[in-house]
């Protein structure tokens, strides 16, 4: 008789599965989804019903060929894609291609790729989740009606190429929202004053005027704190109170996806795409010496902070051999979940806490071994006792009227602190306030001590614009404001950088023009698919018709009805940037009538609303303020320096690899240069490999943004190369340089260019 087949959905797992249950079962996988709406059309049919017309993908077809050989003997199927919405429609979509009158089909859900975990899922089997499954239909349906069917409109009225998502469209809003709080703050002085003073004993310690005339203190220019400091000159400094109080701090819950994404990016500097990559590395199986792989952490996708009993027990097991009983706990911590949503999942957490980061580091690719470490010491560290920490603040009156206050702080007993020292928050770092000394060591001193005054600091600030969404925060306000759900963070990110609407600069996100200029027309044609509060509604809806609490044709109805609506206005209303632009105040330089914001194939310009009467156009900029300035526009007759080779203007041309300086005496004179030296690219130091090249290779930006790398000699060198180069060379061959790469398998590594060469450096 034939053995069941399990399918999962990663290549991965197979060897995993195969440690432990290999003899009894055949195992397959799919590779992902292998089916999907068509490439070419819109796929669904809003008139019946919105039925989806799915094919087979067509990459996917020696898979779905294999599927079929090796279910053919088997009479039982065990479907084990990944335990969530995707994993669900991957599900079906195998059950359908593989339906037989005698076959039956069981639903396995695998939270770890452990021994325990494998046999629980095999010994418990589900029926499919037609909910969950009409869940996941309903978003892909929602994306493909708001993609397909917005983005032929910005292909007219913008440029081709150009593409809207539902959610990814409002993750750009809320950054050009971001953009425009900044550049409209207006700052607003502020002073505060510190004393350095002294008690009997050292240390010497600052303390922060907070109070004057027992009311908050606000001094607002420098005339206020100049008489104080003038107040304060021959004032006594005198302890009026000392307030002691302990407080007790608990550990953080075990991470969710998204706390597990901001972390990762603050902590260890990953991004969210990377964070997700390497946790499903750990979940899929690593080899740690067991005898095959084996899965370490709980799945890594997930609203939940449920954990199950027996590893919070574990956990407790752990505490206590490590560190005693005062710290662990007389019973196990559990956390409430305040998101419904895939309850069904554990948080996130190692398998086992005896695989202790340090004792498996070996086994681990230094990425691995990063994030695993996160997770690991999350988890044991919300196991274990909370920390107790005594506070102290000191009051000193000065002159009557003034209030300086200070506070510092005690561990006096460190509980789950000891083990790993824990932000407070798990947020981004945050600055401190001005005069915020809490971190100083205080001296014994008692009321009515009287402390000598060194000297009084005033300090001029001036209050700040919110700060820019790095990808932490952003993940974070879209998770605070209901927008996509765990398995989309990742590529919600991905998505607005590789379309060019947005930046990271300095790790913090940025608006491009085009940004700015796609998100105004969207939101004036598209309230409602912008609209934040919109948007989160419909995960709610998607929420209910997993639950089963609303019915996945009736959402899209209700949506599609005033969707339609938008649409067909916006056909014939959204501004045409390719012809009229959209109007500025600034009044052109050669008639007077105003400057257009206009698109054309080279990106964006403002020329004037006069055309073909008046043919002035522009680069532009934006000051801080986001208001526009006619550029300085380098003109083919404008010379930048004379040709060495001939004496006429040397002028920048822009070419299919970047920018350049080339003679305008072309064609008589074909001389180039490179354009390094405009402040525009920046030089690698790495040797072009190009034969007979003497040139460097130099970062340089395609049309789009995107950042490749070519030589500084183009155009008389085209090299170019996606990969970044590094100033090393290769080890094992003549290669002068490495290039960095990254793969979802291996993580970062250093590798050599050359094709007949195998090196590789982990980095």
């Amino acid at each position: 008789m034939a053995k069941p087949l399990i399918i999962v959905e990663s290549p991965t797992k197979i060897k995993t599965l195969k440690k432990y249950i290999g003899k009894d079962y055949n195992i397959a996988a799919t590779a992902g989804h292998i089916r999907d709406l068509p490439v070419s059309k819109l796929g669904i049919d809003v008139e019946d019903g919105f039925k989806a017309k799915y094919i087979n993908i067509k990459d996917k077809s020696k898979v779905i060929q294999n599927l079929k050989k090796v279910a053919k003997e088997s009479q039982e199927v065990f479907l084990a894609p990944d335990p969530d919405r995707e994993g669900e429609a991957i599900a079906f979509h195998i059950m359908d291609i593989l339906k037989h009158k005698d076959r039956q089909f069981h639903r396995v859900l695998f939270h770890e790729l452990t021994k325990k975990g494998i046999s629980e899922a095999l010994n418990n089997p589900l029926t499919p989740d037609q909910n969950k499954y009409e869940a996941q239909q309903a978003r892909r349906k929602l994306d493909r009606l708001v993609g397909y069917q917005i983005s032929p409109i910005l292909w007219q009225k913008v440029q081709r190429g150009l593409s809207a998502g539902r959610v990814q469209s409002v993750a750009v809003k809320m950054i050009c929202d971001r953009e425009r709080e900044i550049r409209e703050f207006n700052p607003e002085e502020f002073w505060t004053i510190t004393a350095e003073l002294e008690a009997s004993l050292p240390p010497k310690f600052n303390a922060a005027l907070s109070k004057i005339n027992d009311k908050k203190a606000k001094v607002t220019n420098e005339s206020q704190a100049s008489q104080i400091t003038k107040d304060l000159e021959s004032a006594d400094f005198v302890v009026e109170a000392i307030k002691l109080k302990s407080i007790k701090r608990n550990p953080l819950p075990p991470f969710i996806t998204s706390k597990l994404q901001q972390d990762a990016i603050n902590r260890l500097r990953f991004t969210a795409k990377k964070t997700m990559m390497v946790a499903q590395q750990l979940y899929e199986g690593i080899e740690i010496g067991t005898g095959g792989p084996e899965g370490l952490i709980t799945y890594m996708r997930t609203d939940s902070t449920r954990i199950a009993p027996d590893a919070a027990n574990e956990a407790q097991a752990y505490i206590l051999e490590k560190f005693g009983e005062d710290y662990a706990l007389s019973k196990p911590r559990f956390f409430k979940n305040k998101n419904k949503a895939q309850d069904a999942h554990e948080a996130i957490r190692p398998t086992s806490v005896f695989n202790t980061p340090e004792k498996i580091r070996s086994y681990l690719s230094q990425d691995q071994f990063k994030l695993y470490d996160l997770i690991w010491k999350r988890f044991v560290a919300s196991q274990m006792a909370q920390a107790v920490i005594d506070q102290k603040t000191i009051q000193i009156r000065a002159a009557e009227k003034y209030l300086f206050s200070v506070g510092g702080s005690t561990v006096k007993f460190p509980g789950f602190l000891n083990l790993y020292a824990l932000d407070d928050k798990g947020d981004e770092k945050k600055e401190d306030k001005p005069g915020d000394d809490s971190k100083q060591v205080l001296p014994p001193m008692e009321e009515g001590a009287v402390l000598k005054r060194n000297k009084i600091i005033p300090k001029q600030h001036f209050t700040k614009p919110p700060a820019r969404y790095s990808e932490a925060s952003l993940v974070k306000e879209l998770e605070k404001n209901g927008i996509g759900r765990p398995s989309t963070y990742a590529s919600i990110l991905t998505t607005i950088k590789d379309k060019g609407y947005v930046e990271l600069v300095n790790r913090y996100f940025s608006p491009s023009e085009l940004g700015f200029i796609v998100n105004d027309l969207l939101v004036s044609s598209f309230p409602d698919i912008l609209n934040i509060s919109f948007t989160a509604q419909l995960e709610t809806s998607l929420d209910d018709i997993e639950s089963g609490s609303q019915n996945e044709i009736d959402i899209l109805k209700q949506f599609y009805s005033s969707f339609k609506k938008e649409l067909d206005a916006a056909g014939d209303n959204m501004l045409n940037m390719k012809g009229v632009g959209i109007q500025t105040d600034i009044e052109c330089p050669s008639c007077g009538k105003p400057l257009n914001l206009k698109i054309g194939r080279n990106g964006h310009f403002i020329a004037c609303s006069a055309y073909p009467d008046c043919s002035f156009s522009s680069n532009y900029s934006r000051d801080d303020k986001g208001n526009i300035e006619i550029a300085e526009k380098q003109q083919d007759n404008e010379k930048v320096k004379d040709c060495p080779q001939c004496g006429k203007p040397m002028v920048y041309k822009e070419g299919r690899f970047g920018r350049f300086i080339a003679c305008s005496g072309y064609p008589e004179c074909k001389h180039t240069e490179s354009a390094l030296g405009d402040g525009t690219q920046a030089d690698t130091g790495v040797k072009c490999p190009g034969p007979d090249c003497d040139g460097t290779i130099i970062e340089k930006k395609s049309k789009r943004g995107k950042v490749f790398y070519g030589c500084s000699k183009y155009p008389d060198c085209d090299f170019a190369t996606w990969d970044k180069p590094v100033n090393q060379p290769c080890p094992e061959c003549n290669s002068v340089y490495l290039v960095e790469k990254s793969t979802k398998k291996e993580g970062d590594f250093l590798k050599c260019p050359e094709k007949d060469c195998d090196f590789k450096a982990y980095v």
